[in-house]
């Protein structure tokens, strides 16, 4: 028979065990870090990014933009920041005032532009396609994935496309336009689009980013490829990156 000072050490284990079981049910628990998968999970189709306030000052003059600005093609291969994306962003189709007005010119102020973002290496962002929303300086995922591939292929090749961290894509909806100033709106619309790729030229340098205007691409390839609307029509792809 077992002796009672074995006894006693046998219910003092069996005390304290469950004393200190009770102690770590109690205490708050740390959760668990999300994997991967769990992370890309969070970011679904049609779910919005806030994206971080635009800065409106830095140490580039208008004409320091304006001397340096060249076509980038070369890219070094390294991330984009949210910050960086926020930015260019903002540059091409921001709010600037109350009333809703933007940092390109409109005709009419109707505003015909679309504005997309295919990320490919941006720190904090989960690779795929999204819709820029000015007026919430948001994200709208519209697709999953890493695309620079086959938009590079829709735009004949241009190894550009697939070597920058993003590409934005300038669609328009020449609706919005022409409802107002018939078939002369549709000249309006591209007049438009080089306004917002401009500012996507000059921001881009003051970010020390390269970048350039692509328009060579099979129309309907890109619009399949990026699942953006049957109404806009693809006019403009800027790839931008580190200068390689």
């Amino acid at each position: 028979m077992p002796t009672k000072s074995l006894i006693g050490a046998i219910v003092a284990i069996v005390v304290v065990t469950a004393l200190a079981l009770s102690l770590s049910l109690l205490m708050p628990q740390k959760p668990a870090e999300p994997t991967k998968t769990e992370e890309m999970q969070k970011i679904g189709i049609g779910e919005r990014i806030k994206l971080p306030e635009p800065r409106y000052e830095s140490e580039t003059s208008v004409e320091e933009a304006l001397a340096r600005r060249r076509s980038i093609r070369a890219y070094s291969g390294d991330n984009l920041t949210r910050e960086e994306v926020s930015q260019l962003l903002w540059a091409a189709q921001g709010i600037t005032a109350p009333w809703g007005g933007r940092t390109a010119p409109s005709a009419g102020a109707l505003y015909p532009l679309e504005l997309y973002v295919v990320v490919g290496d941006v720190e904090g962002i989960d690779k795929g396609v999204y819709r820029y929303s000015p007026e919430e300086h948001e994200l709208e995922k519209v697709r999953d994935g890493d695309i620079r591939t086959e938009l590079a292929d829709a735009a004949l090749g241009q190894e550009c496309v697939r070597d920058a961290a993003i590409a934005l894509v300038f669609a328009a909806v020449y609706e919005r336009t022409t409802v107002k100033y018939k078939e002369r709106g549709i000249q309006y619309v591209h007049l438009e689009a080089g306004h917002a790729a401009q500012n996507v030229y000059l921001q881009a340098v003051s970010l020390d980013l390269g970048t350039v205007t692509i328009g060579a691409f099979v129309d309907s390839e890109v619009k399949k490829i990026m699942n953006i609307g049957e109404q806009e029509d693809p006019l403009y792809i800027m790839p931008v990156g580190r200068r390689g």
